[in-house]
Order: structure tokens, then C-alpha cells, then sequence
């Protein structure tokens, strides 16, 4: 396997999905709740690498010759973005329990003491004062409430719509790849395999590192913040689809 492709095919790969985008923004986003998080990087990764086997096997070309195939993806990705981005606007101006929220620490036996009055008077025959009960503190871990976790099916199928219905997916992965992977002839499966570990490494990595922001998120407002970028990016990436540039 020539070494200078795979190379080659690591780094436009990383080039090339390393930018803020509607899929980024939703791995983020589960990662950071902790939702289907290997769901959804495994769906992200895998649609990738199945773009990129097409890019890479001339499959591209093909759809080349068919445009009104990438028109039709075209509106259909400007209206889910848009409207995804509507209902991320629509929970930064009325959270309904998406926060993350502390959960108590597992149960554990309380542990009673008898002060030390208590010990003398239970000494000298007198009754004794009530025992103190200690109790194990609440641990704050940061996890979405139950009332507002995303069902798997929800996901999966948000994650596809956002993966598959984007026109940016097929010309950067199957048309750019895919041609710049062809130029290294007999190296080019070496060049789609570069550019699979970077799709299989960011999209894990994005996914389980944004656990690493759940204390930054900790309350309602930034939860809020965090809904009204994702509504923005969203929409302006929608509109950018069909806006004539």
C-alpha cells in the first residue's frame, strides 16, 4: 500500500471534514448529552466511508452526468436544514428541560454517629440525643433529563437526513475525493483508505471528546447559547444552498 496516498488521502480527508458544519454540529450536540453517541459516529463514519468507496471507484463520474439528481438533494437539504435550524431556534427561545441536569450519586447506606454528648449522656444514664444521620452528597454529572432525551430512531434518522440530504457531502467526499483519489492510479484505494481513518477518527473523536464540554454546559442559559449557533449555522447553511451566489 504506497504510504505517500494513504497520507495524501488522510489529510484532504481531515481538510475536508474539519469544518463547522450541520453534521458536526449534531454529533457535537449528542456527544455533549451523551445520547446514541456510538450510533451516531458510527453512522456518521460509515456514510463516509461509503461515499468515498463511490468517489474513489468512478462512481462520481457517473453521477456527473445526471445533475438534476444533485438539484433535487440540493432543495432538499435547504429545506431539513432550514427547518432544523427553526427548531433549534425554537428550543433556545423555549427550553423545555434540554439542560443538563445533576443526578444523585448511587444509593449508598447512611452512616449514623452518636455525638459525642450523646455518648456521654448515654454514659452517665441519661437518654440520649438523636443520632445524627449522614448521608452521601449528590455527585453532579451532566446527562440530559428524561423528559427530553432524543429516542434512537430519532437520531439515527436526524443523523442520516443531515448526512445524506447535504450536497456538500457528495461534491467534497465522491466528486473531490473521488477525482484527487483517482489521480494516484493504482494508489488510489490506499488514498480512499487515508481518507476513511480521518472520517472514523473525527467523527469518534468529536463525538466522545465533546463529553470533555459537559461541565461548560452545565446550566439552561448555555444550553440556550449553544441552540441559537446551532439555529444560525443551520439556517444560513440551508439558505446557502439555494441563494443564487
Amino acid at each position: 500500500m504506497p504510504v505517500s496516498s494513504l497520507i495524501a488521502g488522510l489529510g484532504l480527508g481531515l481538510s475536508l471534514i474539519i469544518a463547522i458544519g450541520a453534521q458536526n454540529l449534531f454529533v457535537l450536540r449528542q456527544g455533549i448529552r451523551r445520547e446514541h453517541v456510538f450510533a451516531v459516529a458510527a453512522i456518521c463514519a460509515l456514510s463516509d466511508l461509503a461515499l468515498i468507496v463511490v468517489g474513489v471507484s468512478g462512481v462520481g463520474a457517473v453521477l456527473q452526468a445526471v445533475p438534476w439528481l444533485v438539484e433535487v438533494i440540493r432543495w432538499l437539504g435547504a429545506a431539513f436544514l432550514v427547518g432544523y435550524g427553526l427548531l433549534a431556534a425554537r428550543r433556545a427561545v423555549r427550553p423545555s428541560g434540554a439542560a443538563l441536569v445533576a443526578e444523585p450519586a448511587p444509593a449508598a447506606p447512611a452512616v449514623e454517629r452518636v455525638t459525642d454528648a450523646a455518648s456521654d449522656a448515654a454514659r452517665d444514664g441519661r437518654s440520649p440525643a438523636a443520632s445524627v444521620t449522614v448521608a452521601a452528597a449528590p455527585r453532579a454529572v451532566t446527562a440530559p433529563s428524561p423528559e427530553s432525551r432524543t429516542t434512537l430512531a430519532a437520531a439515527v434518522l436526524t443523523c442520516l437526513a443531515l448526512t445524506w440530504l447535504n450536497p456538500h457531502v457528495y461534491l467534497d467526499t465522491v466528486f473531490l475525493l473521488g477525482s484527487v483519489g483517482n489521480t494516484h492510479g493504482d494508489g488510489r484505494w490506499a488514498f480512499a483508505v487515508g481518507a476513511g481513518i480521518a472520517s472514523i477518527a473525527w467523527f469518534f473523536g468529536l463525538a466522545y471528546g465533546a463529553r470533555l464540554l459537559g461541565g461548560v454546559l452545565g446550566s439552561p442559559r448555555a444550553w440556550r447559547v449553544l441552540d441559537a449557533v446551532i439555529a444560525v449555522v443551520m439556517i444560513v447553511l440551508g439558505m446557502s444552498l439555494v441563494l443564487p451566489r
